[in-house]
C-alpha cells in the first residue's frame, strides 16, 4: 500500500474512533466519553484476537490440507506457495466454504496468522489462471496488512451503530447542560452516526481493494487472470446470491449480492467496472 493510502487509512480510522468518543460525549457527557473510549478499546481487542475465528465460523469454513479436502489442496496449494514466495509471505491457512455463490476473502491479524477462504462455487466457476488472480488479490491484503485495518473499522462501525441505538434511550433522559450530554446529542447520534460510520468504512474498503488488485497484477505477472475472475464474480454473485452478514461483507473480494437495494447503494467495494478499468491500465 502506498504511503498516501496508508496515511488516508490511518486518518479514516482516527475519524471512526473520534466519532465513537464524540458520540459518548454527546449522549452522556464526560462519563459517556470514557464509556466510548472503553468500548473502542474492548472492541478493538476482540477484533484483533478473534476476528479470524469468528469470520471462518460464520461461513462454516472447512480446512484445506493435504489430508482434508485433498483435491482442492493439490489444485490451489501450489499456487498459494508460489505466490507467497514471490511476495515474501508465510503460507496462510486455506479454507473452503460450502457455498455455491463464487467469492473469497482473507482474514487474520498479521501475515503469520492469516487465512484465505474461497467458496466451492468459485472453484467450480473459474479456471486456474482466474483462481490464481483471486488468491493473489487476497494475499495482497495480507501483504499490505490491511485485513486487521478493515476488521477494526468494521468493529468500530458496529460499536458506533450500537451506541447510536442506545442514544435515544439514554440521551433523551438527560438535561442538555448535564456534563455536556443531552437529548439533542442523543438525537443527532441516532440519525447521523451510523451514516457517518458507514461512509468512513466504505472509504477504507475501497482504498484497500484497489491496492490488492494492483498487487495481484504485479505478482501474477499479468492483470488478465483477475480481470476475467472479476467478470465471473460479478455475474455469478448476481445469479447465485450469497447470504452474507453485512458486518463481514467488506472482507470478500466482491460485495456479496444480497438483493437489497440499500446495501448495493452503500457498497463497501468500488464498482467492478472501475476495478477492471484500473487493471487494464496496468497492462
Amino acid at each position: 500500500m502506498t504511503s498516501a493510502n496508508t496515511l488516508r487509512t490511518v486518518l479514516l480510522l482516527g475519524l471512526l474512533s473520534g466519532l465513537l468518543l464524540f458520540g459518548g460525549q454527546m449522549i452522556a457527557g464526560r462519563s459517556g466519553l470514557f464509556l466510548g473510549l472503553a468500548l473502542a478499546v474492548a472492541m478493538n481487542f476482540v477484533s484483533y484476537f478473534f476476528s479470524e475465528k469468528i469470520a471462518l465460523s460464520i461461513y462454516s469454513a472447512q480446512p484445506v490440507t493435504p489430508s482434508v479436502n485433498r483435491d482442492i489442496y493439490y489444485r490451489v496449494g501450489p499456487m498459494v506457495e508460489n505466490l507467497c514466495r514471490r511476495m515474501g509471505l508465510p503460507m496462510p491457512k486455506l479454507w473452503v466454504i460450502p457455498e455455491e455463490s463464487p467469492n473469497a476473502f482473507a482474514t487474520g491479524r498479521n501475515p503469520s496468522h492469516s487465512s484465505v477462504a474461497f467458496t466451492h462455487g468459485l472453484l467450480e466457476l473459474m479456471d486456474d489462471a482466474e483462481v490464481e488472480g483471486v488468491i493473489a488479490h487476497e494475499l495482497g491484503h495480507v501483504l499490505h496488512r490491511d485485513i486487521l485495518t478493515s476488521s477494526i473499522a468494521a468493529t468500530l462501525g458496529a460499536a458506533i451503530t450500537s451506541l447510536a441505538q442506545l442514544s435515544w434511550f439514554f440521551g433523551m433522559r438527560r438535561d442538555d447542560d448535564d456534563e455536556g450530554g443531552g437529548g439533542w446529542g442523543g438525537l443527532l447520534m441516532l440519525i447521523l452516526a451510523p451514516i457517518a460510520a458507514m461512509l468512513i468504512q466504505m472509504a477504507i474498503s475501497r482504498t484497500r481493494e484497489y491496492a490488492a488488485d494492483a498487487a495481484a497484477a504485479k505478482y501474477t505477472g499479468t492483470p488478465q487472470g483477475l480481470i476475467a475472475a472479476l467478470r465471473k464474480l460479478e455475474s455469478g454473485s448476481h445469479r447465485l446470491p450469497m447470504d452474507a452478514s453485512p458486518a463481514t461483507a467488506h472482507m470478500f473480494i466482491i460485495q456479496p449480492f444480497t438483493g437489497q437495494s440499500l446495501m448495493r447503494l452503500f457498497s463497501t467495494h468500488p464498482s467492478t467496472e472501475e476495478r477492471i478499468a484500473r487493471l487494464q491500465a496496468l497492462r
